[in-house]
C-alpha cells in the first residue's frame, strides 16, 4: 500500500511539474543581467542576487514575470526593454513560442530574417520531454589603434558560429557554443594589438601561431533538482562572482572561460557554490602541465536590505587532481595546511568577505575585502616578514535614475590592491588564467577610482561612459651583475619575492593613468547589432617624466540568433 502511495505521489509530481522549466544558464554577456540589476536596485525584484552569475533561464523568466506584474511603475523605455526580454524569454516564462520564429522550420520566408517583433532561431523544438533551440551567430569587426604604446595598427576580423541549448525532462540542461574566426586584414603587429586588447583573442594560441585563424567554444551539462535546492554543472562557461558594479574582485570578465565542475546548493536565504576548475597557466613563459582552482562561496540574503557573501579559494599546481580540495564541504585554508608545510607554501590561498545593502530605492552600496595568504604570525610585524600578508578592498555604489533622470544609471567604485596581491611567490600559482586576472583588471600595487554612466536613449540604443583614474607602482631593482635585488610587486605574473624591507603601497616606479572608454550599442532590428567602442588612455610615467597617449576603437556589426 505504501509503495502504491509513493508511486502515486511521484506521478502527481511529474504530471504537475511545468514542462518548460529551462535549466540551462543565461550567458553572463546577456544584457538582461544589467536590466535585472537595475530592477533590483529599484526594489522591484529585491531577491535578485548579482554576485553569483550566470543563473538559469527559468530563474530569469521568474524575475521578468515579477517585473511584468509591477510594470506600471516603469519608465516608458524600461517597459519597452521588458517587452523585448519577454519575447526573448517567452518560453521560459509561459511555455509558449508564439513570439518566435524558426527560420528553417516549415516554409522559409525571407521576411523572417528581419522580423522585429519575434525571437529568431535557426531551429526550435519543444515537447513534454525536452526542448532544443539552435541559434546562429556572426560578426565582423574593424579595429584600429594609434599611440605611443600600442602603435598604429588596423585589423579586420570575421567570425561565424552557432549555439545549441535546451533542457531534458525538466532537470538536465545542455549548452554548446562554438565559433570560428579569421583575420580578414592586418599584419602580425595588428594581431598582437588585437590580442592585447581582447581577452578572447589573447587566450587563443591558434591566433598567435597562425596569425590569422581562431576558434572558441563553451559548453556544459547541468543537472538541477525540481525544487532548485541542488544543481551540478560540468563544463566550460564564463562566470562572475562578487558585488563589484564596474569590475569584480573574485571572478570577472577579464579572462576567458575555464573548464570546471560546480555544485550549487540553495535553501531560502542561504545559497552555496563550490567550484573546482582547471586553469591555463605558465611561469615566466614556461607552460604548465596543470593549474587548478578550488573555491567556495556562501551567500546570505537577509531580506531586501542586506546581502552578505563569504568567499574562499586556493590556486595550486602541485598535482593535477586533489581530493583535499575537491571536498565541497571544507575550509580550504585549513585543507591547504593539511597537505603539509612545503606544499602549503607553494599554494595561493584567498579569503574574502563582501556585502551589499540597498538602503533606499534606486541606491545600492557594496563593499568587498579580500586577503591573499594571511599569516597571523607576521601580521603585526614591521619588517619584511609582514609581506606574507596582502590585502585588496573595494567600495562602490550604483544609482539608478541618477540625478532624477529616468534611464540613467551611475556607478562609482574605489579599488585598492596591495603589492603582490593576486600574485604569488611561486609564479605558477598567480590568480590568473592565460596570464590574465581572474579578478579585478588592476595590477597589484595599484588603486583605482572608476565612474561609469549608462544611459538608454531608447530600449534599443545604449551608451556607456567609463572613466578610470589609476595609480600604480612596480618594476625591479638590480645589482651590478644584473641580478634582481628588489621586486616592487606590481606584476600579477611576477610574484617571486625579492624584497629587502616591508612593502609599501605604490612603491617602485610610479605611473598614473587617466582612461576614458565609450561604448555605444544600437539594435536597429531585433537581434541585429551595431557596436562601437572608443578607448583613450593617458599614462604619466612619473619616474621618467614622460607621458604616453594611446587610442583605439572597434566598430562591430553582429547578428545573434
Amino acid at each position: 500500500m505504501r509503495i502504491k502511495l509513493l508511486i502515486g505521489i511521484i506521478l502527481v509530481i511529474i504530471i504537475t511539474t511545468k514542462g518548460y522549466n529551462q535549466v540551462e544558464l543565461v550567458p553572463v554577456s546577456n544584457t538582461v543581467y544589467s536590466f535585472l540589476k537595475r530592477m533590483q536596485v529599484k526594489e522591484i525584484i529585491p531577491d535578485y542576487n548579482s554576485s553569483n552569475i550566470p543563473i538559469s533561464r527559468e530563474e530569469v523568466g521568474k524575475y521578468l514575470s515579477n517585473i511584468k506584474d509591477n510594470s506600471s511603475i516603469l519608465s516608458k523605455t524600461d517597459k519597452k526593454m521588458l517587452d523585448d526580454y519577454i519575447i526573448e524569454f517567452e518560453y521560459d516564462m509561459n511555455g509558449t513560442m508564439k513570439s518566435s520564429n524558426g527560420l528553417f522550420e516549415k516554409n522559409f520566408e525571407v521576411g523572417r530574417l528581419f522580423d522585429d517583433k519575434k525571437q529568431k532561431y535557426l531551429y526550435s523544438f519543444a515537447d513534454s520531454n525536452g526542448t532544443m533551440f539552435i541559434d546562429g551567430t556572426a560578426n565582423f569587426s574593424f579595429r584600429q589603434s594609434n599611440g605611443d604604446s600600442l602603435g598604429f595598427n588596423r585589423i579586420g576580423l570575421g567570425e561565424i558560429g552557432f549555439r545549441i541549448r535546451g533542457t531534458l525532462f525538466n532537470s538536465l540542461g545542455y549548452y554548446l557554443r562554438a565559433s570560428n574566426g579569421a583575420k580578414i586584414s592586418g599584419d602580425a603587429n595588428a594581431v598582437k594589438f588585437a590580442a592585447e586588447t581582447d581577452p578572447k583573442l589573447r587566450g587563443n594560441t591558434k591566433f598567435y601561431y597562425e596569425n590569422k585563424n581562431y576558434d572558441t567554444f563553451e559548453g556544459y551539462l547541468r543537472y538541477r533538482t525540481n525544487n532548485n535546492i541542488f544543481a551540478l554543472t560540468v563544463g566550460k562557461e564564463a562566470m562572475n562572482m562578487g558585488f563589484g558594479y564596474i569590475d569584480k574582485m573574485y571572478l570577472s570578465n577579464n579572462t576567458v572561460p575555464f573548464t570546471y565542475g560546480k555544485v550549487d546548493l540553495r535553501y531560502k536565504a542561504l545559497s552555496y557554490s563550490f567550484i573546482y576548475g582547471s586553469l591555463k597557466g605558465d611561469s615566466l613563459g614556461r607552460d604548465l602541465n596543470w593549474k587548478n582552482l578550488a573555491l567556495h562561496r556562501l551567500n546570505i540574503k537577509t531580506g531586501k536590505l542586506l546581502n552578505i557573501g563569504l568567499y574562499e579559494a586556493v590556486v595550486f599546481t602541485s598535482t593535477p587532481f586533489s581530493w583535499v580540495y575537491l571536498n565541497p564541504m571544507s575550509f580550504l585554508t585549513s585543507a591547504d595546511m593539511s597537505v603539509g608545510a612545503e606544499k602549503s607554501f607553494e599554494n595561493n590561498t584567498f579569503i574574502g568577505l563582501d556585502l551589499e545593502i540597498n538602503p533606499i530605492r534606486n541606491l545600492a552600496i557594496q563593499g568587498t575585502f579580500m586577503i591573499d595568504d594571511l599569516d597571523f604570525g607576521t601580521i603585526g610585524n614591521d619588517d619584511k616578514t609582514y609581506n606574507t600578508n596582502r590585502f585588496g578592498w573595494q567600495i562602490g555604489g550604483i544609482w539608478t535614475d541618477a540625478f532624477t533622470l529616468p534611464n540613467l544609471s551611475m556607478a562609482a567604485e574605489y579599488t585598492k590592491l596591495d603589492p603582490f596581491m593576486y600574485a604569488h611567490k611561486s609564479n605558477k600559482n598567480s590568480y590568473t588564467n592565460w596570464s590574465m586576472p581572474l579578478g579585478h583588471n588592476l595590477q597589484p600595487n595599484s588603486d583605482e577610482i572608476a565612474l561609469k554612466f549608462t544611459y538608454y536613449f531608447t530600449n534599443r540604443i545604449r551608451a556607456d561612459l567609463l572613466y578610470q583614474y589609476q595609480r600604480s607602482g612596480g618594476g625591479y631593482m638590480f645589482d651590478s651583475l644584473g641580478n634582481i635585488t628588489q621586486n616592487f610587486g606590481g606584476d600579477i605574473n611576477r610574484g617571486d619575492y625579492w624584497y629587502i624591507e616591508k612593502n609599501k603601497f605604490l612603491q617602485g616606479y610610479r605611473t598614473n593613468r587617466n582612461i576614458f572608454t565609450l561604448n555605444l550599442t544600437i539594435e536597429p532590428i531585433k537581434q541585429y547589432f551595431l557596436e562601437a567602442k572608443l578607448y583613450y588612455r593617458i599614462s604619466n610615467l612619473i619616474y621618467l617624466n614622460k607621458s604616453y597617449n594611446d587610442l583605439y576603437f572597434w566598430l562591430t556589426a553582429r547578428i545573434d540568433y
